[in-house]
């Protein structure tokens, strides 16, 4: 229990009390609970659009997304904006990447992909309610956060003294590649769309797995929240370009 809550206070604003520190381990442990609570965020996003019944679309879209925004605190567009600050202003350099993702400040390379990102999210969102298509809602957040286990599994964490340092030298390795196998299965029970979105976050892994690789030799916190918004928007927009089709 102590890992899940976590996970819920990592990935969401959801005010969580832990009794204590917790031990490396649990931190560690804490990763196999991502994809329940992606699932779970997109649980919610689906009960409001219910909730939310005949409210105009572009309304409609508006709230579901500053709901989902509002709901995990923003945190992965923070990481999304240092990490394109970071990429445009290294140079190629490691150490200048590395040293730009800790400046709190965001330069004009991050609010434009910051823009771009939510309207993205946005026009995706307005595209799927409107074809009836909400159960699609649960897709993007659940896949995506299904990414940050795979990517602390297989991707060196570079960064010492990081967020993501406990959580890349105690995971579970025996236990994570059978719930992600076991959140997969599930995902293809949506069909043709669950098999689409699947191979869409599989290409944006592979894609930005390399990127990470090839400029720092790993990742950082900062590039997996990038990671898992580039990946929401992803999906998004292909199950509104499928269901348009």
């Amino acid at each position: 229990m102590t890992a899940l809550l976590i996970a819920l206070q990592f990935l969401t604003r959801v005010p969580v009390r832990l009794g204590g520190m917790p031990a490396p381990e649990q931190i560690g442990r804490s990763l196999l609970w991502y994809p329940l609570l992606g699932l779970l965020i997109g649980g919610l996003l689906l009960g409001l659009h219910l909730l939310l019944g005949a409210t105009p679309m572009l309304l409609q879209a508006a709230l579901l997304l500053a709901a989902w925004v509002a709901v995990t605190g923003g945190l992965h567009l923070d990481g999304l904006a240092d990490s394109a600050d970071a990429w445009a202003g290294g140079f190629g350099d490691r150490q200048r990447t590395l040293a730009i993702m800790q400046d709190p400040r965001s330069g004009p390379i991050a609010v434009v992909l910051l823009v771009l990102v939510l309207l993205l999210k946005f026009a995706a969102l307005v595209t799927l309610l409107d074809a009836g298509a909400g159960l699609l809602l649960l897709l993007a957040p659940w896949l995506a956060r299904g990414l940050l286990p795979l990517l602390f599994l297989s991707t060196p964490y570079v960064r010492a003294g990081g967020l993501g340092q406990a959580l890349a030298e105690h995971l579970p390795r025996r236990q994570l590649p059978w719930v992600l196998a076991a959140h997969g299965v599930a995902i293809l029970l949506f069909g043709w769309a669950g098999l689409l979105a699947l191979l869409v976050t599989g290409l944006m892994f592979v894609c930005l797995r390399w990127l990470m690789l090839q400029r720092l030799g790993g990742t950082t916190g900062d590039t997996a929240g990038a990671l898992l918004e580039l990946a929401e928007c992803a999906v998004l927009v292909t199950l509104a370009l499928q269901v348009q089709s």
